[in-house]
């Protein structure tokens, strides 16, 4: 890697970083990155997932002043985090991408479309205004979500925050904080398995760290100050380009 391409694979760890604190799909700046610089796609993906970890803990520590009151559905939902972490990048590992790419713009389209029409939706659907717990379905949900963040992650972001902000009694700076957290679950667990079984590049992985770590503290500190309907178009923004980029 010469010395402009690392630059530019660190520019876009901090693009990245940033984009999953507030939102998600930080992926979609790195992996193709990645592949610009000429590593080859598996070895690209486990790189990506190694490099954002610290930077989606970033975002979560940045945002622990959200995260205050909610040890209880944080205790309730990492283990499903984890779990569908681990099963996601076991998946990568052992299984061809070609049927479960086939799924993922069908996902993100609906994880738009959730977040778009969440206030009207959360009216309906197991009356979450109510439920300090949450909806039955959340922690199935969130494990789903695991999955697919350890096999892929783009947008995993926007997936978490809709299946939070229908089945969860708060607010959607507060979801963004629990958001965060489960994200560096999955991002974790799924890292540590590819560190253990799968080769490394660690100068790609090492400059995504370090940029997005600078980016998931800029993130979380800008990110909060965004008013609901604002982070909500951006949700639904990244996310359809998340679909156009992986489609096209």
């Amino acid at each position: 890697m010469t010395w402009y391409e690392a630059v530019f694979v660190l520019l876009a760890g901090m693009g990245a970083g940033t984009i999953n604190a507030v939102v998600g799909s930080g992926t979609l700046l790195t992996f193709p990155a990645l592949l610009a610089v000429g590593i080859p796609p598996v070895l690209a993906n486990v790189s990506n997932t190694v490099g954002l970890a610290p930077g989606t803990a970033a975002g979560a520590i940045g945002y622990r002043r959200e995260l205050e009151g909610q040890r209880g559905r944080m205790l309730r939902l990492i283990p499903a985090s984890l779990a569908g972490g681990i099963v996601g990048g076991v998946l990568l590992l052992t299984l061809p991408d070609s049927a479960f790419h086939a799924v993922v713009p069908v996902l993100i389209l609906l994880g738009c479309l959730l977040v778009a029409f969440q206030p009207w939706l959360s009216k309906w659907i197991s009356a979450p205004s109510h439920l300090h717990r949450g909806a039955w379905w959340v922690i199935p949900a969130v494990f789903a979500t695991g999955v697919y963040g350890g096999y892929f992650g783009a947008a995993q972001g926007v997936l978490l925050m809709a299946i939070l902000g229908l089945g969860l009694d708060s607010n959607l700076q507060r979801m963004n904080g629990l958001k965060n957290v489960l994200a560096t679950v999955v991002n974790t667990a799924s890292a540590i398995l590819f560190i253990v079984v799968h080769d490394i590049d660690w100068l790609a992985a090492g400059l995504i760290a370090v940029g997005s770590t600078i980016g998931g503290f800029l993130g979380a500190r800008y990110g909060r100050k965004l008013p609901p309907i604002a982070l909500r178009a951006l949700i639904v923004c990244i996310g359809v380009l998340a679909i156009v980029t992986m489609v096209f």
